[in-house]
């Protein structure tokens, strides 16, 4: 038979008769092999009514393993469970035949039939027992390891260490072993619980942190190293991985048991761990019913619909029972992806409108056709460089179309207004940061005179949001480096989409008006540091393999990012990581008209001819906007 036909017949499970008369002929021969081993077929125990016995024996056993079903587990996948049953067969079987023996023994003369038949010799019933476990397990794994000879044969062995010696640290050697699509060897544990270490798990030694060292994981050629822990604790990932990070290896990480016990991953789902796994702080988890209650029965507009933002409030919105839930963006391919993304919600009235928040005209049009009750307005232009550069684009997008949007959800009695803003408008340095603090500040403006409660939120940079710097390091990475970071001091604060998504939405819930919601982001992170770890999490050496290149800081770009002004306290709300920024609200009427003037000035035919205007009088309204970096610092120079 060929290699082909080989793999054909080792593909399919052998019939489970089949494997029973496989087991019995194991557990003759092993009877007659104990015969020999104890006596050598001599003195009473002659050949026939040694044949005659092992009948009685085989009998007794093929009821244990019926009982048992040592015979249904699938070979080729034998494991310990598998190894425990056969033990617990042949040890029953043993002490049956071992009570049997002892009543005839005092009942029967050896004469007798029974007396012959079924007067067993103690030593060749238990020597037979070793044996026949031992046959038994050993031809199991010899089937298995014919399997894997045939099937992983020419494959690459991946050598992986697994950390974590709980109950995930096992599911995930199960895992590995019965992976038919790659071949894995694990190599070791390691676990950093001190009651854990020099014991061992499944045959392993469990090391200490400390002992994996760079020595340690060439000299058993570790290709990976897989986190499997019970309970994936921020603040312990972070530090695991700072450790494990330095090593030549791929570092990944093992789902959630909960996942597990859903069903939803394998081993081949096994990931890379990600950057956002180590935010070296535990997701901000929101789980309000008053949310849907809020949303029940209402008309939603979300503008930005397509955007980081956007797109993921979209999202979850669609799970809520919401009348009407209309999504609004100017870019089309976008707009098109969210839609079929949100496909199997067919059934709910989702309206998906290509348009923009600059067009008074059709923002007014929308407000009056569909009066929508809730506003989230996500639509802005948000990459500091750029603006820099086109600041008459960004004053008319985040200031002229947020105006827009805030001014129809006053005419039309909109219930609550929800604005997304940025860190960035905190003592700006740059055209954007500045831009979305004009719009906070007439959103607080038109708060005053309005029945509507209009609302701002601030957080700092979304991890994987288009344009942010993970999906940057991601590109850089994939061309061989080097990664570009702008300063080596250079720090943000960051949180992942869902995050910010579910923060926007609480604070929809909890505001009455007036308010800019802060969250709290847990420390800043390095820039350096982060690119460092992206490095190293792809299994890369840093600066061996690849580098990090300072390119300088982009106009307008702060060193370090703030999210609150100096003139600015916060107050706590129900939720530990929501704060109300206390922000001064002197001068609002005024600062309204100015931002009314800068509107008709972007309006005007030839206003994008003179950004030195438009910046000027945004410098005017938002006083303590200091340019950095940019051609704009000499209308700061002026003015001092």
């Amino acid at each position: 038979m060929n290699i082909t036909g080989l793999r054909k017949y080792f593909r399919k499970d052998s019939p489970r008769w089949v494997i029973l008369i496989i087991d019995l002929l194991i557990v003759i021969f092993c009877y007659y092999l104990s015969n020999y081993v104890i006596n050598s077929f001599k003195g009473r125990f002659a050949v026939e009514l040694m044949v005659k016995k092992s009948l009685v024996v085989t009998a007794l056993y093929a009821l244990s393993f019926i009982y048992f079903s040592t015979y249904k587990g699938i070979v080729r996948q034998t494991g310990f469970r598998d190894a425990w049953r056969i033990f617990k067969s042949v040890f029953i079987a043993w002490g049956i035949l071992m009570l049997i023996s002892f009543i005839v023994r005092l009942n029967y003369d050896q004469t007798t039939d029974i007396g012959q038949h079924f007067r067993l010799s103690y030593a060749v019933l238990f020597t037979h027992a070793f044996f026949t476990m031992v046959c038994l397990v050993a031809a199991r794994i010899f089937y298995r390891t014919i399997h894997e000879q045939i099937f992983f044969a020419g494959r690459e062995v991946e050598y992986v260490l697994i950390f974590g010696a709980g109950n995930m640290g096992m599911i995930t050697l199960n895992l590995l072993r019965n992976d038919n699509r790659r071949k894995f060897k694990v190599v070791a544990f390691a676990d950093d619980n001190p009651n854990r270490i020099g014991k061992l798990i499944n045959g392993y030694k469990i090391l200490n942190m400390n002992q994996l060292t760079e020595g340690y994981v060439v000299k058993l050629k570790i290709d990976s190293i897989i986190i499997a822990l019970d309970d994936n604790n921020k603040d312990r990932l972070s530090k695991i991985s700072a450790q494990i990070e330095p090593l030549p290896v791929k570092l990944k990480i093992m789902p959630s048991s909960a996942k597990l016990m859903n069903g939803k991953v394998a081993s081949r789902q096994i990931r890379t761990l990600k950057i956002d796994d180590l935010l070296g702080r535990e997701a901000i988890r929101l789980e309000n019913p008053i949310i849907h209650e809020m949303f029940q029965g209402k008309v939603i507009l979300v503008t930005g619909g397509a955007g980081s933002i956007g797109s993921e409030l979209v999202r979850q919105i669609a799970f809520t029972n919401f009348q009407q839930l209309i999504v609004i963006d100017q870019a089309e391919s976008a707009l098109y992806d969210i839609q079929q993304d949100l496909s199997m919600h067919a059934d709910k009235n989702i309206l998906y409108m290509v348009g923009n928040v600059r067009d008074r005209h059709f923002m007014d049009m929308v407000f009056e056709q569909y009066r929508p009750q809730i506003v989230f307005h996500a639509a802005a232009y948000k990459h500091v460089p750029l603006m820099e550069q086109n600041p008459y684009e960004s004053i008319l997008t985040n200031v002229w179309g947020s105006k827009n949007v805030a001014d129809m959800s006053d005419k039309y009695g909109v219930e609550k207004f929800v604005m997304v803003s940025t860190d960035k408008a905190v003592n700006p340095t740059n055209v954007m940061g500045a831009t979305k603090r004009v719009a906070e500040i007439y959103v607080s403006a038109v708060n005053k005179q309005s029945k509507t409660n209009f609302i701002v939120t601030r957080f700092g940079n979304v991890l994987g949001s288009n344009g942010s710097v993970i999906p940057l390091f991601e590109k850089q990475l994939k061309r061989g480096g080097p990664l570009t970071i702008t300063h080596p001091d250079i720090t943000r604060y960051f949180m992942t989409i869902p995050e910010a998504c579910q923060l926007v939405q609480e604070a929809g819930v909890m505001g009455n008006g007036g308010e800019i919601y802060v969250f709290d982001m847990g420390n800043p992170v390095k820039i350096m540091d982060l690119a460092i770890r992206m490095i190293r999490l792809k299994g890369f050496n840093y600066p061996q393999d690849i580098g990090i290149e300072i390119t300088g800081l982009r106009p307008g770009e702060k060193i370090y990012e703030e999210l609150l002004a100096d003139n600015e306290n916060t107050s706590k709300t129900h939720h530990e990581k929501i704060m109300i920024a206390k922000v001064r609200l002197d001068q609002l009427d005024e600062k309204k008209n100015l931002i009314e003037d800068l509107c008709k000035q972007v309006c005007n035919q030839h206003a994008e001819q003179n950004p030195m205007l438009l910046v000027e009088l945004i410098k005017e309204i938002v006083p303590e906007y200091i340019s950095k970096n940019s051609i704009f610092e000499q209308l700061d120079q002026v003015n001092g």
